[in-house]
């Protein structure tokens, strides 16, 4: 059953649950950050209106600055604004920043433990027709290694909200990852968001196994966990929005306690939320552990249901993910 502490909306599992990108909610994010605090300022690299920072630009013109297509330039100068005092955000696809800038997050950002918030949109698969070239899926597992660097993944629109705000408030680095595709918003303004706590989201009474999710892809989870719960297998799907710094007290306690856990990202199952975990697991206590996400190849183009059909990451495919992992408890 859905956990009554995370208060969730009443219509998440309705055909006509709304439907939003987390995009809009670092847009929106993003211009009560600015209100809040003008220090807040916000960068892009010639992609303003698709990763939503257009509303800020608007609002706040002699805070906003836009470098072109230079993505290098785009992390360099937002370090010497992160170490001046200000509290800059910056912007692009995911696969250009950070896939582009990589060296100079790490140099001049992470190294100098620089203010700055890297927005990553166009995350995933979901991205869809544009294809391997535009679809960034080793993006969590590249930024998560940077010291200094925290990693938040919002699972809807109003997470992304919460993310972004919170982001504005945490010294030093944080990359936040963000989806071009709709998808549906099921947490409220009264669910909790704590950077670096994980909330469950599902528990059944007789728990046989834990979902870790982040992004969107908890949607799914959530249906799985619903779906599985008919068949008497019970679930705890956790909300791990937070990959570094990984709430490593929950998820130990909850290995400990029910001893399987399948891991779902819309990310390579390499290096990101997955591997976190194992990472943690292996020291601690190690469980069996099945991995839901890209399995080490390039998608294709494709609509973004039947990019996440194909490769594995829906509510079908985690099902048989926990079944799997159950038969090796």
């Amino acid at each position: 059953m859905l956990n009554p502490e995370a208060k969730l909306s009443g219509k998440i599992f309705d055909k006509d649950v709304l439907q939003k990108p987390t995009r809009d909610g670092y847009g929106d994010g993003l211009v009560l950050a600015g209100e809040e605090n003008k220090n807040v300022v916000a960068l892009c690299a010639d992609l303003t209106e698709s990763t939503r920072a257009e509303a800020f630009a608007k609002k706040f013109p002699d805070r906003f600055f836009e470098v072109g297509v230079a993505e290098q330039n785009l992390a360099t100068i937002a370090a010497g604004l992160g170490v001046s005092g200000k509290i800059p955000f910056i912007s692009s696809y995911a696969t250009f920043s950070p896939g582009r800038n990589w060296e100079q997050i790490r140099t001049t950002i992470s190294y100098n433990d620089s203010n700055v918030k890297v927005a990553g949109h166009h995350a995933g698969i979901s991205v869809g027709p544009d294809g391997a070239t535009h679809q960034a899926v080793e993006d969590i597992a590249t930024m998560r290694v940077m010291a200094n660097m925290k990693v938040i993944v919002p699972c809807d629109s109003i997470e992304a909200r919460k993310a972004t705000l919170s982001a504005a408030k945490i010294w030093g680095p944080v990359y936040l990852r963000f989806q071009r595709e709709k998808t549906p918003v099921f947490t409220t303004e009264e669910t909790p968001f704590v950077p670096g706590k994980a909330i469950i989201l599902w528990q059944s009474k007789r728990p046989q196994a834990v979902i870790i999710g982040c992004g969107a892809l908890l949607y799914e989870a959530l249906i799985a966990a619903k779906e599985l719960e008919k068949e008497k297998i019970g679930t705890v799907v956790l909300n791990s929005h937070t990959i570094k710094p990984l709430d490593e007290k929950k998820i130990l306690e909850l290995a400990k306690k029910y001893g399987a856990i399948v891991t779902v990202e819309e990310h390579q199952i390499s290096g990101g939320l997955g591997g976190a975990v194992a990472e943690f697991l292996a020291k601690h206590d190690p469980v069996p552990m099945e991995f839901v996400g890209l399995q080490n190849v390039f998608a294709e183009s494709g609509s973004p249901s039947e990019l996440l059909e194909k490769y594995g990451m829906t509510a079908k495919h985690i099902k048989a993910a926990v079944k799997k992992v159950l038969r090796r408890k």
